[in-house]
């Protein structure tokens, strides 16, 4: 058994860069964007064993390797990048090319909470005054941003909007979405009034058809076409530091932070905010919870009365 190991390793690392990778990915059915992720993930693997001439990785080298892009990485992309290595060893296994040597190699731990800040309600009102509405493109980003402030839209899903996702449905007026990890637009966002309104004056000022996309670049290169997720986040980024908000951590994805947050000090219930969020998890929605509840905790004030005086 063992000598029929070192002959599989032997195996792999002269096809680890070759056959077997490309026979790999062509066996994964997933997304393109997964499958770019898998591709970089062990692309970073191979070059860990090919600069650490290691020809016959064993469970120790993945465990080197988890620890080495813990360092050099976010803690989100490290844990991405072994998850991709543990794949590709779980096909090598059940192929029968080589031991799963990945078989429980704990995780990269990440910490709980989120990276992004929010914004109070003052704040965001601050940033959407910042955005003139004299032009088409202030028109434009002005109904991106308060609909993202709304609905907690990510800017994934206000990309893929078409003009057409805007429909009615009883007596509201709603966006059909393709949300995180669905195919298709079978979800949606309620959108207020302030909000369709915004959205209806920016897509009449550029005479919009319904088969379009929604949002659209108003550049001479590029005009009509749809606007990236990157594009997006510059747009949120510049009003926010317009406003006065620049920091680090405070990105496009702020603005869903700020929804949730805002809908939950309103008082909706966790219930109510989950699906709002459409977070499938209602323990998400609570790490929000948590957060505020401690920022409520009275007994810094009490303290601070005490020396100081209330």
């Amino acid at each position: 058994m063992k000598q029929e190991i070192i002959e599989a390793r032997q195996e792999l690392s002269k096809r680890l860069n070759s056959n077997l990778y490309y026979e790999f990915i062509q066996f994964l059915d997933v997304k393109k964007n997964t499958l770019e992720t898998y591709k970089k993930g062990l692309k970073q693997f191979f070059i860990y064993l090919l600069e650490n001439e290691i020809q016959e990785p064993t469970r120790k080298d993945v465990i080197s390797f988890r620890d080495y892009i813990k360092e050099t990485h976010k803690a989100g992309t490290a844990q991405t990048y072994l998850a991709s290595v543990r794949a590709f060893f779980k096909w090598t296994d059940s192929e029968g090319y080589y031991p799963n040597i990945a078989h429980y190699v704990k995780s990269v731990k990440q910490e709980k909470g989120f990276k992004k800040d929010y914004l109070t309600s003052e704040q965001a009102k601050d940033v959407l005054n910042a955005i003139s509405r004299t032009t088409v493109a202030g028109l434009r980003d002005y109904a991106i941003i308060s609909l993202m402030l709304t609905t907690g839209l990510r800017t994934v899903e206000v990309s893929r909007a078409n003009v057409d996702d805007l429909r009615t449905l009883g007596n509201s007026t709603v966006l059909y979405i393709q949300g995180k990890g669905h195919d298709t637009k079978d979800d949606y966002v309620k959108i207020t009034k302030p909000v369709e309104h915004a959205i209806r004056t920016y897509l009449k000022a550029v005479q919009a058809q319904s088969d379009s996309p929604m949002f659209t670049s108003l550049d001479n290169k590029t005009k009509g076409n749809r606007l990236t997720t990157r594009s997006l986040s510059r747009i949120c980024k510049k009003y926010m530091v317009k406003a006065g908000y620049d920091s680090e951590r405070l990105t496009a994805h702020s603005f869903r932070h700020t929804s949730v947050t805002l809908a939950l000090l309103n008082g909706n219930t966790l219930e109510q905010v989950q699906q709002m969020a459409r977070h499938k998890n209602i323990n998400t929605t609570m790490i929000y919870n948590h957060a505020l509840q401690k920022e409520k905790n009275p007994c810094y004030d009490s303290v601070s009365n005490a020396l100081f005086g209330a």
